[in-house]
């Protein structure tokens, strides 16, 4: 008889949330809150928006399929050049990888996840599923004006 070994499978819904907290809280959790909730929710404007579009999905989530909000944060999180935290040579991806557990602003950002995916979390954003550090102008955002900016964080729709 072989035994399997012991895996621990969880819901996606706390798969996302979880990601979607490490990402804030390296992207922004030295920010004020209201830019940490702003981010979220373009994260999930993302996500929504890749569960109504191929182009989206294209754009958003590397072309990967989701069938369920929490499946398509996942796929827009994880997806090359969406959250560059992720990548293992950015500034701040240790912030990412290995979070100070019992640091205060990660209590906040899994809270903010939280309530993002339950639904109770405001879009002050506009729906936007753009931004930028106002630290730095990429060309795609000359001549543009952001849906909202918070924190240091500027916003943007990007409609056609």
């Amino acid at each position: 008889m072989t035994t399997q070994p012991n895996t621990v499978r969880i819901a996606a819904s706390a798969a996302a949330e979880e990601l979607l907290a490490r990402i804030l809280y390296a992207e922004a959790g030295q920010r004020p809150v209201r830019a940490i909730e702003a981010l979220a929710a373009l994260a999930l404007n993302r996500a929504r928006s890749v569960l109504v579009s191929d182009e989206a999905r294209l754009r958003f989530a590397a072309g990967a399929t989701a069938g369920s909000l929490p499946r398509a944060l996942i796929a827009v999180l994880r997806a090359p050049f969406q959250f560059q935290v992720r990548h293992s040579r950015h500034r701040l991806h240790a912030r990412f990888a290995q979070p100070i557990e019992g640091d205060p602003a990660l209590a906040v950002c899994r809270r903010v996840a939280g309530r993002a995916l339950s639904g109770a979390l405001p879009d002050m954003t506009g729906n936007a599923v753009h931004w930028h550090d106002e630290t730095r102008q990429p060309g795609w955002a000359l001549g543009r004006m952001p849906s909202a900016e918070a924190g240091g964080l500027s916003f943007y729709r990007l409609e056609p």
